[in-house]
């Protein structure tokens, strides 16, 4: 089933939109960066880059607006006609006609520029070719703005179109303004149509869908229609004429028989008569409606005669040989305000369309082949002998199996039934022990002791369960006792009293020094390197470092001097001379440091750090870099210069380059502009 829904088409931008799209694409998608002292064809290759890339994005967006847009020859004619009527079909052609001139153009615009710009013999001259081709694709698309106005209207419109399926099984709606279409559209779909009580109040298709005999049926509310000349007809008429035209559908004529409409019967009889060639293959049916005002036995002879004329053309459309009580189905009556006949009418409607629906598939050569494939067979007696039906033994058995399991079924009766039975809810309380699993079932309602002979029966489960007890009670004493002797403890009982009284000083100070290390660990005291501004009362000095190593035993001037050449407040001396070492020879010995020319002498002696700590060969292979020997490690150096050879040579980024994202382009937010200049290009 094909759905046409235009709510797919891209939108189209304008002139100046599409402009600055595209070249901020250029922008940021192109290389930006050029020297004159590239190569020629370096420079040349640059700009024709971006010609051709301007070219390609023009191209693109043109194409998917032309062929987002439908063509009037590869749709369903009820579609063309209505895209014809509603924005005019020449105009329309001549819009997308347009936009393709200018696809084409542009493309020819590129090309000639490209084959200009492989002679460009500077720097300047290839930048204004550049500026020349990109300048005449926007003078082009600007050109074309009023077109792609009118289409990005067009669009508009379209997109809020119903989506009607000319194919599918349709219920139409017509007749004068004002004579309940919509009423009845609301009545038997869930679309929601405004009714008012004024004339025109629908002034487009509406589309709504029901179901009959679980299939789904398309009903379309079309606008009121005035009896005049075709050409007199506006818009809003038009669109319920092309969908009479165009749509295989069963026709509903509104009759409004109490003239509340403003319209009487001789008018809106015109108006069928002069419609009805647009009704023929159709079923057509005649709706009186509001029949709680004016019934139809109550028209006058005039009417009764007109609507007889009408009924009598309805009559036409009915198959040939069909159902003899099919007049009734011609005309019908109903009132939207009482809901009297409103089913009625929908049911007729959607049976007259299947019948013509098979009618028109047992007209076609289709079913010529089809109905060559059926066989009916009707058996005959060959004789006067009966022949009961003969069901397996197997399948009786079954049969009675599952019968008497119906019938267990039926007799057993559930906790529900029961409690129901025995006064329900609250008094009925179920019991849990009879499904109790019992060697005899007459224990399932023993009451079980808990206490017998005033010992409780849980504890007796065990007969031996309190020597038991004891053997666990003198295993964990034993082990206890292990415990104990594992950690080993002064016990004072066989001490002097002077002992005993430094056993009690020791473990007091034992007990301190843990409680100390305790509320340390919490601190920052606790941390090795104090940084200098944590040590504002300078409690951490050198002073305090040496008497702490000096109660340990030990020397602390070397931890004193290395910790002062360490300290920040040092780098404000100058740097002292190192004193010679054991390596310096002979020469070392002879300098005499209590001369005044002894700095001199060592300055003229020392050997220059360049000389002394020069790098090592880069080819050199150094333990942990990977390499096997020294031939490998060159020829990876050769290979890594190499890969970044042309990369350097083009002067583009790499991955160790910073890269600053240009976030926001710079020709689109460039802020407010100077006086005399109203046109960025």
């Amino acid at each position: 089933m094909v759905q046409f829904n235009f709510k797919g088409i891209t939108v189209v931008p304008s002139g100046k939109e599409m402009v600055d799209i595209i070249l901020s694409r250029t922008q940021r998608q192109t290389p930006t960066v050029v020297h004159k002292g590239y190569a020629i064809n370096r420079l040349r290759q640059f700009y024709m880059r971006k010609v051709r890339f301007t070219q390609q994005n023009f191209h693109n967006k043109l194409t998917t607006i032309v062929d987002g847009f439908p063509r009037l020859e590869g749709i369903h004619p009820f579609y063309s006609d209505l895209l014809h009527v509603l924005y005019n079909k020449d105009h329309y052609k001549l819009a997308l006609g347009q936009v393709n001139t200018a696809r084409n153009l542009i493309s020819k615009i590129a090309k000639d520029y490209v084959r200009l710009l492989k002679y460009g013999d500077s720097l300047y001259r290839c930048k204004c070719l550049k500026v020349a081709a990109l300048g005449r694709m926007c003078t082009v698309i600007k050109r074309i703005g009023p077109s792609l106005a009118y289409l990005e209207q067009v669009r508009q419109h379209m997109a809020r179109l119903p989506s009607i399926d000319p194919n599918m099984r349709t219920i139409l709606i017509c007749g004068y303004p004002n004579v309940g279409k919509s009423s009845f559209m609301n009545k038997i779909t869930r679309a929601d149509v405004d009714v008012q009580p004024y004339a025109f109040t629908t002034k487009s298709l509406f589309v709504g869908h029901t179901d009959y005999n679980y299939l789904r049926y398309q009903v379309i509310d079309t606008p009121g229609i005035l009896d005049r000349p075709f050409e007199d007809r506006n818009i809003i008429e038009m669109c319920s004429i092309t969908a009479l035209a165009h749509l295989r559908s069963a026709v509903l004529f509104f009759l409004d028989i109490s003239g509340s409409c403003g319209y009487t019967v001789a008018q809106q009889a015109a108006l069928f008569h002069s419609i009805k060639s647009l009704f023929l293959n159709k079923p057509l049916m005649i709706v009186c409606n509001k029949i709680d005002l004016q019934q139809l036995n109550a028209l006058s002879e005039d009417d009764k005669r007109l609507v007889d004329e009408m009924k009598a053309e309805a009559l036409k459309t009915l198959p040939i040989g069909g159902d003899p009580n099919a007049e009734q189905q011609v005309l019908v009556t109903m009132s939207t305000l009482t809901d009297e006949g409103v089913i009625k009418v929908r049911n007729t409607a959607c049976e007259r369309i299947l019948d013509q629906r098979v009618e028109i598939k047992m007209k076609s050569k289709k079913i010529n082949d089809c109905l060559n494939r059926f066989h009916v067979a009707m058996p005959k007696p060959r004789d006067g002998k009966e022949r009961p039906v003969c069901i397996p033994q197997q399948v009786l058995e079954q049969r009675a199996k599952d019968q008497e399991a119906e019938k267990e079924k039926e007799e057993r009766k559930l906790e529900k039934d029961l409690e129901n039975e025995n006064g329900g809810a609250g008094v009925y309380s179920a019991s849990l022990k009879k499904h109790y699993l019992l060697a005899n079932d007459e224990w399932k309602e023993d009451i079980i002791p808990e206490i017998i002979d005033g010992h409780n029966v849980a504890d007796f489960m065990d007969p031996d369960i309190l020597e038991r007890l004891e053997e666990l009670e003198r295993e964990e004493g034993v082990r206890l006792a292990g415990e104990e002797g594992d950690d080993f403890e002064i016990d004072g009982d066989n001490m002097m009293p002077e002992e005993r009284e430094a056993l009690n000083e020791i473990r007091k100070r034992k007990k301190a020094l843990i409680q100390e290390h305790r509320i340390k660990k919490s601190t920052a005291e606790s941390r090795p390197i104090v940084p200098r501004k944590f040590d504002k009362d300078r409690q951490f000095t050198t002073k305090r470092m040496g008497r702490q190593l000096s109660g340990l035993g030990l020397d602390p001037s070397k931890a004193i001097e290395r910790a002062r050449s360490q300290s920040v407040s040092g780098r404000g001396r100058k740097r002292e001379r190192s004193v010679a070492s054991d390596g310096a020879g002979d020469d070392g010995m002879e300098i005499d440091n209590e001369g005044k020319g002894c700095n001199k002498k060592l300055r003229l002696r020392s050997v220059s750090r360049s000389r002394s700590r020069s790098r090592a060969p880069v080819e050199e292979v150094i333990p942990g870099e990977g390499f096997k020997d020294k031939e490998q490690k060159v020829k990876a150096i050769k290979l890594g210069k190499k890969s970044v050879k042309k990369r350097n040579k083009d002067a583009r980024k790499g991955e160790a380059d910073r890269v600053i994202l240009n976030m926001m382009p710079k020709h689109l937010f460039s802020g407010k502009r100077g006086i005399g200049k109203t046109s960025r290009r």
